[in-house]
């Protein structure tokens, strides 16, 4: 969804003092928003054009450390600039920082001014133009969910993030007396994003103590994802202005319930009218609609990666935690990775259950959808629906491990024609490197079970 203020208006509102600031950002690999505050007079007079930024910010991790073995950026190849180029079309204002707009940007590259392929808005850009060739927009949903803490995230460091305690103690799941008491937090967080020019639909308590669930209109694919990013930094932010820390890491204990990132997909013509419909065909699926959810199923595990790429995101997938563990489509059965919504009538889509709410929006959404155009364009016939419960099921599962996922998409061929075999190889090494990482720390687990008795 585009961004609600104008470059006139924008104008305007620097010259009459109402906005002083303007946040320019870029996405880096992990989702997060990553650039520069400018002043606004500046940024209207000159900035609007670009900015530049080093170039480690596609090559590094959640920790910002400079990671070896990329071959886009080194310290031999000397961490260069890239271009930040300001898409104008997403410029909007964040109500809940004080005389501040917002704007998105694409990473160019310093010397040809062509986007950088493995950036993630080129990756889903690239991917919606392929559809688009072919007729059609991806229209999309993301689902976030997060949880609440009482302390804020620097008493939350500062405990070493030991004995955290989340804002409810019970339960919450679409619990009205329980989330009345999170709404200091939560009503700042809706009105924070409307004011930005976010549709959003509602906000919720999910399946956990402390966990909840915000959900924003449907769009195209792109903005979708621009939307995603905008949310999760704002929720962060809001939550921090009132004093209280609050996650989106997939599975922050192993006692409570982990925080997915469901993603709903349907086709549209470039006319408008909703192609995964047939109101003459079983649930109302269109031979489109199946072929696409085909291609998804085919291609599951090998597009894990950009749904779960933390070592950490594998640990939401258990049994009975409507999480998925199994790779099969089910009509309006939560134990499958891929759910049927919608059935017969216009709105009749795909949900992904796969991705955690650690993913980033821009990779998920791209993956998904050459997956999906590889079913359309072999005609993949779809599998019949799944029923029962899928935990017990014997069907393919989704990998386990991170290593597992990286190794899928190293080894996958729909992926490297997809986005190309440099692409692929500097996600893979990020993979990689998350897991060399894990393998070399230790843990407190570790030293809780071994301390005395190893």
């Amino acid at each position: 969804m585009p961004g609600n203020l104008s470059f006139a208006e924008l104008q305007d509102a620097v010259a009459s003092g109402e906005i002083d600031t303007v946040l320019v950002a870029g996405i880096d690999m992990q989702g997060r928003l990553m650039g520069k505050r400018f002043h606004a007079q500046h940024f209207v007079d000159r900035a609007w054009e670009e900015t530049h930024a080093c170039n480690y910010l596609l090559a590094t991790d959640l920790e910002m450390f400079t990671v070896p073995g990329y071959a886009a950026a080194s310290w031999t190849r000397g961490y260069g600039d890239y271009v930040l180029k300001p898409d104008l079309a997403t410029l909007r204002r964040t109500p809940w920082l004080e005389g501040t707009a917002l704007v998105l940007c694409d990473i160019l590259d310093h010397h040809t001014h062509r986007e950088v392929p493995h950036s993630p808005r080129a990756m889903l850009k690239a991917q919606v133009a392929r559809l688009e060739a072919m007729g059609y927009r991806a229209m999309m949903a993301t689902e976030l969910e997060f949880y609440l803490f009482e302390k804020s995230y620097q008493a939350l460091q500062a405990d070493g993030y030991r004995q955290m305690a989340t804002f409810s103690a019970y339960n919450e799941d679409y619990h009205i007396f329980q989330t009345t008491k999170e709404e200091d937090v939560m009503r700042a967080i809706r009105n924070g994003l409307a004011g930005a020019g976010v549709p959003v639909e509602n906000t919720k308590g999910e399946a956990d103590a402390g966990q909840g669930e915000i959900n924003i209109r449907y769009d195209e694919a792109l903005e979708t994802a621009d939307t995603h990013v905008l949310v999760k930094n704002a929720c962060k932010e809001i939550a921090w202005a009132k004093g209280r820390g609050l996650t989106f890491l997939a599975k922050w204990s192993h006692s409570h319930g982990g925080s997915s990132s469901h993603v709903h997909q349907s086709l549209w013509t470039l006319e408008g009218k909703p192609a995964f419909f047939d109101s003459s065909a079983p649930h109302g699926m269109s031979a489109l609609m199946r072929s696409w959810m085909a291609g998804q199923l085919a291609h599951a595990a090998d597009v894990t990666y950009f749904l779960a790429p933390y070592v950490n995101s594998y640990k939401r997938f258990q049994a009975g935690t409507f999480a998925p563990t199994r790779i099969c489509w089910s009509v309006d059965n939560r134990t499958a990775g891929f759910r049927l919504c919608g059935e017969d009538s216009h709105a009749v889509r795909v949900e992904c259950r796969i991705g955690g709410s650690d993913l980033n929006p821009y990779l998920a959404a791209a993956a998904l959808i050459a997956a999906g155009i590889d079913g359309i364009e072999r005609g993949l016939a779809l599998e019949d629906a799944f029923t029962g419960d899928a935990y017990e099921a014997e069907v393919p599962r989704i990998p386990a491990t991170l290593r597992d996922a990286a190794d899928r998409l190293e080894g996958s061929g729909l992926l490297r024609a997809a986005f190309g075999d440099a692409v692929v190889d500097h996600y893979v090494r990020a993979a990689r490197w998350e897991v060399e990482e894990y393998n070399r720390v230790v843990t407190d687990w570790e030293i809780a079970r071994g301390f005395e008795r190893a």
